[in-house]
C-alpha cells in the first residue's frame, strides 16, 4: 500500500466530509446563493446551450472534419506571417461576436488544427471582446469616451495578447513543431467556396438566433425578424447539405417540417422550433455514414468535453456572485466598495473579479451602470469592460483541458494585467 498516496485520498475525505458537516444549511445567504446558482444555470441551459453552444459545437466540429489543414496552417498557424495570422484572428472574433463561452469550442476547433497558440488566443479574446453592438451600447449607456476606450482597447489587446502569447510558448515542443513543419498539401478535397458557403449559414444561424435589439435602429429592425434570418441560414445549410455533401434531400426536409409544425403550434415560444430542430438536425447528419456523421461524432466530442465544465463553472459563479441584481455568498457591497476610485488595486479588483465572472453578451453593461452609480471608478468600469466578457470561470475551467494549465493560467494573468494598467491609465486620464 502507498502510504503517502492514500494520507492525501484521508486528507480530501476529511475535508470534504467536514464542508459538508458543517454547511450553514439554513442562513439565508447560503440559501439564497444556492438559489442563485441553480436559477443562472437553469438561465443558461435555457437561453445559452441550446441558441450559442449547439451552433458553436457544429461549427468546431465542422472545422475539424470539413476544413483543410493547410488552410489553417496557412492562415494561423505557428509559421504564418503575423500580419495575416493576427489580422485574421481578430476579424474572425470581430465577426463572430460571441461570449467567452461560446468561443471555446471554436477555439478548440482551429487549435486542434494546428494554429498557433498566438494567433488562437487572440481569437479567443477578440470573439467575446469586440463585439460592435456592446461597444456601442457601452457608448450610449456609459458614455462615449469609455465606449470609445473599449473599442481600441479589446482590438489592441486581441493582438498583443497574441504575441505575447507566442513569445512566452514558442520554445513549447508543440509551437516548434508547427513553425518547423513544411505546409500540409492543399491540394484535393471540394471547393473552397463550398465549404465556404456551409460555415457561413452555420455562422448565420449562430448570430441570427442570438440577435440583440437592445440598442435599437437597424439592430432592432432585424431582430424584428431574426427568426425568419435563422430559418433561412438553416434552410441554406440543408441546401449546401443536400448539394455537395451527400445529404438525402428528405432528410433536411423531414427536419424543417418538425420545425415548421412546432412553430406553428406554439407561436408564442420562438425557441421550442430551435430546440426540435436540434435532435432533428442531428439525426440527419449522424445516419449520413462518412464525413458528415465524422462531423456529428467531432461536435459530439466538443460538447462531451466541454458543456459539463461550463454548466458546473456557471453554478460556482452564481454561488459565489449570483445574477444580476441578485447576491450570491460575497455581498455585492464588497465589490461596490472595492471597485470605488481609481487607485491601481481597485483596477485590478475589477480585473480579476471580471474575469471570474460570468457576463452573458451585453450584461456587463447594466452591472456596470449600477456599480458606477454605486461610486465605481471609470478606471475600474474599463477594467472590467476589457477583463470581463473575455474571460470567466466556466470558460477557465474548460480552457485548461483544451490548452494545458500553464498557457491558461498565462492568458489569465495577462488579460488582468493589461486590463489592469490600462483601467489605470484611463482613470487618470479621465477622473
Amino acid at each position: 500500500m502507498d502510504w503517502r498516496r492514500e494520507s492525501k485520498v484521508l486528507g480530501l475525505v476529511i475535508v470534504v466530509f467536514a464542508g459538508l458537516y458543517h454547511l450553514p444549511v439554513g442562513a439565508p445567504r447560503f440559501d439564497g446563493a444556492v438559489v442563485e446558482a441553480l436559477s443562472l444555470v437553469r438561465w443558461y441551459a435555457r437561453e445559452h446551450v441550446l441558441l450559442c453552444l449547439v451552433p458553436a459545437f457544429f461549427i468546431a466540429g465542422g472545422i475539424s472534419v470539413f476544413v483543410n489543414q493547410a488552410s489553417v496552417m496557412k492562415y494561423l498557424g505557428a509559421g504564418a506571417p503575423k500580419a495575416l495570422a493576427y489580422g485574421v484572428a481578430a476579424t474572425s472574433g470581430t465577426v463572430l461576436a460571441v461570449c467567452s463561452c461560446t468561443v471555446l469550442p471554436l477555439f478548440a476547433g482551429i487549435y486542434g488544427l494546428g494554429a498557433g497558440i498566438g494567433p488562437a488566443t487572440a481569437f479567443l479574446y477578440s470573439g467575446p471582446a469586440i463585439n460592435a453592438l456592446a461597444i456601442i451600447l457601452t457608448a450610449s449607456v456609459l458614455g462615449l469616451k469609455i465606449g470609445v476606450a473599449r473599442a481600441v482597447g479589446a482590438v489592441v489587446f486581441s493582438v498583443v495578447i497574441g504575441l505575447l502569447m507566442h513569445a512566452i510558448f514558442r520554445k513549447d515542443a508543440r509551437e516548434s513543431a508547427l513553425a518547423a513543419a513544411p505546409p500540409p498539401d492543399d491540394h484535393g478535397g471540394r471547393p473552397l467556396h463550398r465549404t465556404a458557403l456551409t460555415f457561413a449559414a452555420m455562422v448565420a444561424v449562430l448570430i441570427f438566433a442570438n440577435w440583440s435589439g437592445a440598442a435599437g435602429g437597424i439592430f432592432g429592425a432585424v431582430h424584428a425578424v431574426k427568426w425568419w434570418l435563422t430559418a433561412a441560414a438553416a434552410a441554406g445549410l440543408g441546401a449546401s447539405l443536400t448539394a455537395w455533401y451527400g445529404l438525402a434531400w428528405w432528410k433536411p426536409l423531414a427536419a424543417a417540417a418538425a420545425v415548421a409544425l412546432t412553430a406553428l403550434l406554439r407561436r408564442d415560444d420562438p425557441v421550442l422550433p430551435f430546440t426540435v430542430g436540434t435532435p432533428a438536425f442531428s439525426w440527419a447528419v449522424a445516419s449520413r455514414p462518412g464525413e458528415l456523421r465524422d462531423w456529428f461524432a467531432a461536435s459530439w466530442s466538443f460538447a462531451k468535453q466541454i458543456l459539463p465544465l461550463l454548466l458546473g463553472g456557471v453554478f460556482i459563479s452564481g454561488l459565489l456572485l449570483g445574477r444580476p441584481g441578485h447576491e450570491g455568498l460575497v455581498p455585492s457591497a464588497w465589490i461596490a466598495t472595492a471597485v470605488g476610485g481609481n487607485s491601481l488595486g481597485a483596477n485590478f479588483f475589477a480585473a480579476f473579479s471580471g474575469a471570474l465572472m460570468y457576463f452573458a453578451t451585453l450584461t456587463e453593461i447594466p452591472i456596470l451602470q449600477g456599480l458606477l452609480g454605486s461610486g465605481m471608478g471609470q478606471g475600474p468600469a474599463l477594467s472590467l469592460l476589457l477583463a470581463g466578457p473575455a474571460l470567466s470561470l466556466p470558460s477557465i475551467l474548460v480552457l485548461r483541458t483544451i490548452a494545458g494549465l500553464r498557457r491558461t493560467l498565462v492568458f489569465l494573468a495577462l488579460v488582468v494585467i493589461l486590463s489592469t494598467v490600462t483601467g489605470a491609465l484611463f482613470g487618470w486620464l479621465f477622473p
